[in-house]
């Protein structure tokens, strides 16, 4: 009788997309939800055209963050793919306009004379969005850093060095002045080491247990662990291995601890591909899965998690939440809400141009078209198997 349930209940691979139907899908999904940001800051009319929309009871000044905003976390979520070669596929020409298209607008976000100058200047959330434009420097060097010209390169840099006068919250904003400090190391200028020396230690000092970290001295059940801190603590201490500032076990256990929180990342997917609107910035949409999506990234996913498991969980995500909540407005842009337009569930530092944190679920895409990721049968993720009377892996506690 077992043994009948387990078969009716695990899905035909017969019935199941291919990695390349699912591949066009994340490309497609990712080029609507990036282009409206890249293209018009490539041509200086991103501030003309974006909405800005703001949560009730805001408390920004949006009109000098939420642009940074836009900019910062788009370039961190497509970083990767645009980091491949350029190809005649649909796909291809795609990554390849956005990447003229963003090598352009960061020309023009450093360029005082330009409209869409973007401010870093002033205001403490510039440093949170500097941040994330300093990942994306990180995760794609040769395809975003080193063909800018010398003089946007002296700029960048300057606009950097200007987020020093300011400082922020006493939680995961430590890493975000960490990573802006290493990203200027690694492209030889000169850090500032109490900030880098400071995010190292209290970071890891805010460290839970079993692949969580307390957002600040007191812990928060939400997803900022991916949102922000397992996916830019790796990425700040392999800057930091790079220049043998840490030990090897040192990095080596940040990864750990990454992969540890992704295995509960990919058992909250439920059957349907919807998971638990909780915690802070859920409008941040599908960026709740970004330690996942790099965990797959760096091909690091634990044995029993197979990459084929991970891309049909994530896909379903996708098709969840963009296929079934109008999450974009008429022009393509992000509306605030976690499924559709709910402006009453966003928080008071959240406008328009916090949502492209949504772009951060993509980072497979970095992955070439023949990695196993894309490759493999899609099978069966945990809470598919669960609840349909297949084996699957019992959960555990870790100690590292």
């Amino acid at each position: 009788m077992a043994q009948k349930q387990k078969t009716k209940g695990k899905t035909p691979e017969s019935s199941m997309p291919t990695g390349i139907q699912d591949r066009a899908y994340w490309s497609d999904l990712l080029y609507k939800m990036a282009s409206p940001v890249i293209l018009n800051l490539a041509n200086g009319t991103l501030k003309k055209n974006m909405p800005v929309e703001k949560a009730p009871g805001y408390g920004l000044n949006a009109e000098k963050v939420t642009y940074l905003e836009a900019v910062g976390r788009t370039m961190a979520g497509v970083a990767p793919w645009l980091a491949l070669p350029d190809d005649d596929t649909k796909e291809g020409r795609q990554r390849k306009e956005l990447k003229d298209a963003l090598l352009k607008g960061i020309v023009n976000a450093v360029n005082p004379s330009n409209p869409d100058y973007l401010n870093f200047r002033t205001e403490a959330q510039p440093i949170v969005d500097a941040a994330y434009v300093a990942q994306a420097f990180l995760r794609a060097p040769k395809a975003l850093w080193e063909p800018l010209d010398s003089v946007t390169k002296k700029r960048v840099v300057e606009e950097f060095k200007s987020l020093r006068t300011r400082t922020g919250a006493y939680n995961n904003w430590l890493l975000f002045a960490g990573i802006s400090e290493v990203f200027l190391w690694s492209i030889g200028e000169q850090p500032d080491p109490v900030r880098i020396e400071f995010a190292r230690r209290k970071i890891i000092e805010w460290y839970q247990g079993d692949g969580w970290y307390s957002d600040g001295p007191s812990f928060s059940m939400d997803y900022y662990n991916s949102y922000v801190i397992h996916p830019m603590l790796v990425d700040f201490f392999k800057v930091l291995l790079d220049k043998k500032r840490i030990r090897t076990e040192d990095y080596e256990t940040a990864v750990k601890r990454m992969v540890r929180y992704s295995e509960f990342s990919e058992r909250i997917i439920a059957p349907d591909g919807s998971y638990p609107a909780f915690g802070r910035s859920i409008t941040y949409r599908t960026a709740a899965f970004q330690a996942l999506a790099q965990t797959a990234l760096m091909e690091k996913l634990p044995a029993y998690i197979a990459p084929g498991q991970v891309r049909g969980a994530l896909t379903a995500v996708m098709h969840r939440m963009y296929d079934n909540c109008n999450n974009f407005d008429n022009n393509g842009w992000l509306v605030l809400g976690f499924c559709g337009h709910q402006p009453e569930i966003a928080d008071t530092y959240t406008s328009t141009g916090s949502l492209y944190m949504a772009t951060l679920g993509f980072l497979p895409l970095g992955l070439a078209a023949d990695n196993k990721f894309w490759t493999d049968p899609a099978t069966d993720w945990t809470s598919k198997k669960a609840w349909s009377s297949q084996p699957f892996k019992k959960d555990y506690h870790v100690d590292y």
